[in-house]
């Protein structure tokens, strides 16, 4: 499967960020899977670049800060989710690409409350 194809543009986009791999996981507009891949921080910072603008979504934490201001610079719109608001989406074992799918799960719900993006002087 490509990582995105014109056909099936990417619409939400969920991140589990860690140490040293990265899940991501897409869907389009039907919210059909057209991304499930691990990065490094280097190519995921490449891939997220090159992305068509769509909608980025990960668990609010530390980091998720840093990347979602690099993320917004690429023309995203960052969606950071509170740990307990994702967890209700996780539909099997617990590792990072399931979170990376409930994270974009839990994106697209109409009445998700999103955590506000902080600056760096915050």
């Amino acid at each position: 499967m490509k990582e995105h194809s014109n056909e099936r543009v990417v619409k939400v986009v969920g991140i589990d960020l860690a140490k040293r791999s990265f899940h991501v996981y897409g869907v389009d507009e039907r919210g059909q899977r057209v991304i499930r891949k691990t990065f490094t921080r280097a190519r995921l910072r490449e891939f997220m670049a090159h992305l068509p603008a769509c909608a980025v979504a990960m668990e609010a934490c530390g980091s998720a800060h840093y990347w979602a201001r690099l993320f917004r610079t690429d023309g995203h719109e960052v969606r950071l989710i509170a740990p307990q608001f994702v967890k209700p989406f996780v539909k099997s074992n617990k590792n990072d690409a399931v979170d990376a799918q409930a994270i974009c799960e839990a994106a697209q719900r109409p009445t998700m409350r999103f955590v506000a993006v902080k600056t760096v002087e915050q």
